[in-house]
């Protein structure tokens, strides 16, 4: 028996992919009639948290944060039967994950922290990826469970919490594009450029290509050979938000990579590679 909490879009459609491979399921949600609504796939719904995990050997959550999870296995521990394993698939805190890891062996039941990069179609149709750090036997017992949930379970090595870091690593690195994006189109929108036409110029020039070796070049260690002089880079930085602030239009992300890379001309660095700006913080 599988227990779910957490009916979001993302545990919901987890919930659809079981049901379609005739698990049984029990699911709770905080607002009960998201639970309620996937009696629809045959799932059995229930009100209160402890009654759900009741007779599971395996519980899935996936709910907003860390204090959500510790809330939410708090109310349920009184259903849960000896031996259950639980794995949250909430993105959360590197150390809340290592803290739950110990506490809930202290117990006696086995807490896994497997964060996921998988959006609710990813979910329905088991692709994306599950991120899994920390006991080696115990992933190696679980992954084939793990594996039929996703297109593929990325096994991080044996550091508790490292999944969670690299959740929130992937994660902001997500954010950031997003953002880079936003005032892509801001800097279009101020010339005029309709965003088909930046659209289709990555179709043909695509900069995420060039990640892995941006990589390598950032922490190289060496700066001194330029393929962009970081003082050529800040005199086009300068053009974007002469242009934008032109058109009057704000540019959100832009000013604080200028300002950066100020600081590091100011430190005598602009006749090097414009990448030195990232290497303060490379191990």
């Amino acid at each position: 028996m599988i227990a779910f909490l957490g009916m979001g879009l993302l545990g919901s459609n987890f919930v659809k992919a079981l049901r379609r491979k005739g698990e049984a399921v029990q699911v709770w949600n905080r607002t009960a009639s998201k639970a309620k609504a996937l009696e629809a796939d045959g799932a059995v719904a229930f009100e209160n948290v402890a009654d759900a995990v009741r007779g599971a050997d395996r519980i899935h959550l996936v709910v907003k944060d860390d204090a959500a999870v510790e809330e939410v296995l708090s109310a349920a521990l009184p259903g849960l039967q000896p031996g259950a394993i639980i794995i949250d698939h909430t993105t959360t805190s590197k150390e809340g994950a290592i803290a739950r890891t110990a506490a809930w062996r202290e117990k006696g039941f086995t807490y896994m922290h497997v964060p996921v990069f998988m959006g609710p179609a990813n979910a329905l149709d088991g692709s994306g990826f599950m991120l899994v750090s920390g006991d080696q036997a115990l992933i190696q017992k679980m992954e084939p469970v793990l594996a039929s949930m996703t297109g593929k379970v990325l096994n991080l090595g044996p550091e508790t919490g490292r999944g969670a870091a690299l959740k929130l690593i992937g994660n902001l690195f997500l954010v950031t594009f997003t953002a880079g994006l936003a005032d892509t189109f801001a800097l279009a929108k101020s010339m005029d450029v309709p965003v088909d036409a930046v659209s289709s110029l990555f179709k043909e020039w695509n900069p995420a290509n060039a990640l892995p070796m941006r990589i390598q070049r950032m922490t190289a260690g060496d700066y001194s050979k330029p393929s962009w002089e970081l003082n050529m880079a800040r005199k086009d930085t300068q053009l974007f938000m002469n242009q934008a602030e032109k058109a009057g239009i704000e540019l959100n992300v832009i000013p604080a990579i200028a300002a950066l890379m100020d600081q590091w001309i100011d430190k005598g660095h602009g006749s090097e590679d414009w990448t030195v700006i990232g290497s303060a913080n490379v191990k």
